[in-house]
């Protein structure tokens, strides 16, 4: 039997790339465990280039097939080929790291074929220098040239561009691994295979522990790679920058999809709506065909009766497309608040150095606030001194009127193991809730038949963090605090998670390196920078635009509300005084009038361009996006002209 992977929507392959080389194939790949298998019967190739993301539930197989393609774990049946000469590297999700190494040693171990390079050009040059003869000067050149043609002369700056890249500083890379946290270990793992630049690399949630600058970096270097790759990714903006094909993983085969992940739900999508139009109509042939039988298969038609039966014999059934099912989470309809939920004034907070200063904040009842910052800085202390758990080190918080607060850790410390998952949502204000509404609620969140009788301790991560967010909705707060709530989360219930929240009558604060989330739920993205804090009106793509179009400007965003984000005041110069009588007119004669209505013109196409660059499918379209921000700069400019020459009209004329 041969492995089956099935292609949707796969484009012809361009002109040069129907020699491209097959550098992994496999076939009737089956793998089981249990009673069930995890799949059975899959194949798939990997040609020079593809740059493959691998999607499917939690627990549909996909670290368990990156295992086997990698060799580190044996298939019940079929079989992996790869030319002899190709080398396979995976980045695995737990790696294990030896313990006497340094930062630099564990990064650089990827490229320590070069080094034993380096040493020997050296060691070739010394005794040429001593002793030449033909045979050394051949070697020498030989290396010497792979030297060059694998940029072996400049390796310290390859290997410090790759872990400055990834989020170390400097004066990290000679520590010892031992120093360093699991997420820091995992984020060395992932240099050393970057570095090693093996001809396939499969990357198991290479994203984990990175924040949103180091997986944007991480997305550029992927795609600028040699190796073709496959990625396991719950980061559907990752996915989107990077991968050019998309296999779903389904318990008989893999699915393929071209282009990006977007792609891939669109297409997905259609062919969804195409089989299913395919099924009712052959229901509605099978319904006609078996009336037509019943009527007739005794009279004078019985010969055309039994023909139809035999039709109906060899009619095959429409292929139907598993229908991944995003959980109805939801969290209630809860008490309301006050205007104000949190208002904190110019709170301060540190330990071996400040994390922020001065930061003062006005969280108004509705919001939907994202945290954003890189690693370390101070995002889960800022949340913990916002819900009280941790006190400022200078300033004051205030939790609004009638605010009630629930809390996601990230860490889910706030459960004990030994609960089982029914008892381990029942909301201390309410103990009166009986197991049935318990249950319904965890099935709200996906969590259905004999997994609510586990213990919590037992469960997987997904199936715990699912249990916490369940946990939350049973409190029935009207202030949720979230810290990287989407942990664990396959894709679908990320998408009922921000369903959820959005539908969320009350206000959240959330914490998440998942910019796509950020996009579908924040209403405001409170940014920590190096020396500041400031707050931005709308999502993450939305910060993105105005950033990019205001890199020059300093002057502080639209606030949030009318207390100030940004942790100091900047002065404001005092207007030079003008002497009119003095002045010369810069522009052509104009009534003001006139060029008020060009200006009502101008506002209006900005506003009409600043709508579009809200779009987020527009932000997946970078041609589409670029030309809009040029055409945004233009009507800006424009703009500035024209309200320049109408205070001059106003002035002069």
């Amino acid at each position: 039997m041969v492995g089956q992977c099935t292609t949707i929507g796969h484009l012809p392959p361009a002109q040069g790339q129907l020699t491209l080389m097959i550098l992994l194939s496999a076939r009737d790949l089956t793998r089981q465990f249990d009673s069930e298998p995890v799949f059975a019967g899959l194949g798939l190739e990997i040609r020079a280039g593809d740059r493959v993301g691998l999607v499917g539930p939690n627990g549909s197989g996909k670290t368990t097939l990156l295992n086997i393609l990698a060799g580190l774990d044996e298939p019940d049946t079929g079989a992996i080929d790869t030319p002899r000469t190709v080398r396979v590297g995976l980045l695995e999700q737990q790696p294990n790291l030896a313990a006497d190494r340094t930062l630099w040693d564990e990064a650089a171990d990827g490229l320590q074929w070069l080094y034993e390079l380096q040493r020997e050009a050296e060691t070739l040059a010394e005794q040429i220098s001593q002793e030449s003869s033909d045979t050394l000067l051949r070697r020498y050149d030989t290396v010497h040239a792979t030297l060059e043609q694998h940029s072996g002369f400049q390796i310290d700056h390859r290997v410090a561009e790759v872990l400055e890249g990834l989020g170390f500083e400097a004066d990290e890379f000679h520590r010892p691994l031992t120093t360093f946290s699991g997420g820091q270990q995992a984020r060395a793992s992932l240099a050393r295979l970057l570095l090693t630049d093996p001809d396939v690399m499969l990357l198991d949630e290479p994203t984990n522990h990175l924040d949103i600058a180091a997986t944007e970096w991480l997305e550029s270097f992927l795609v600028r790679a040699r190796p073709a790759m496959i990625l396991v990714s719950h980061d559907r903006f990752f996915l989107d920058k990077v991968v050019t094909r998309v296999l779903e993983l389904r318990p008989d085969r893999l699915d393929s999809y071209s282009g990006n992940f977007s792609a891939y739900r669109r297409q997905r999508s259609e062919r969804q709506e195409r089989l299913g139009k395919q099924a009712r109509k052959q229901q509605a042939f099978v319904a006609r065909t078996e009336d037509f039988i019943r009527r007739n298969q005794y009279g004078q038609k019985h010969k055309q009766a039994a023909d139809r039966v035999r039709k109906l014999e060899r009619l095959g059934d429409i292929e139907q497309i598993d229908n991944f099912s995003v959980p109805p989470m939801t969290f209630g309809e809860p008490a309301r608040s006050g205007e104000i939920v949190i208002e904190a004034i110019e709170i301060s907070k540190g330990f071996a150095e400040p994390l922020f200063e001065d930061l003062t904040l006005r969280v108004e009842r509705g919001q939907r606030l994202g945290i954003l910052g890189p690693n370390g800085s101070g995002k889960t202390t800022l949340l913990k001194t916002l819900l009280g758990d941790l006190q400022p080190d200078q300033g004051n918080v205030r939790l609004g009127h009638n605010v009630e607060l629930a809390y996601f850790d990230q860490g889910i410390d706030q459960i004990p193991d030994d609960l089982d998952l029914v008892e381990a949502i029942r909301p201390p204000n309410n103990p009166d809730v009986n197991p049935g509404q318990l249950r319904s609620l965890l099935a709200r969140f996906g969590l259905t038949g004999d997994i609510v009788l586990q213990n919590f301790g037992h469960c997987s991560g997904g199936e715990q963090s699912k249990t916490a967010l369940a946990r939350l909705s049973a409190l029935n707060a009207n202030l949720l605090i979230l810290d990287e709530p989407t942990n664990h989360l396959d894709l679908w219930a990320r998408d009922g998670l921000e369903r959820a929240l959005c539908e969320f009558a009350g206000t959240v604060l959330f914490v998440t390196h998942d910019r796509f989330f950020i996009d579908q739920i924040a209403t405001h993205v409170l940014v920590i920078e190096e020396d500041r804090c400031r707050i931005y009106d709308g999502n993450y793509s939305q910060y993105l635009a105005f950033r990019e179009n205001n890199e020059s400007d300093t002057s502080p965003p639209h606030p949030v509300s009318s207390s100030q984000a940004a942790p100091k005041a900047r002065s404001v110069p005092e207007p030079v005084e003008n002497d009119s009588s003095q002045r010369t007119r810069q522009f052509p004669y104009r009534k003001a009038v006139e060029i008020e209505a060009e200006i009502a013109e101008a506002e209006l196409r900005k506003e009409e361009l600043e709508e579009q660059m809200a779009d987020p499918e527009i932000h997946r379209d970078t041609d589409r996006m670029t030309r809009l921000v040029g055409d945004y700069e233009i009507v800006q400019d424009e703009l500035e002209m024209l309200m320049a020459h109408w205070e001059e009209s106003i002035e002069l004329n």
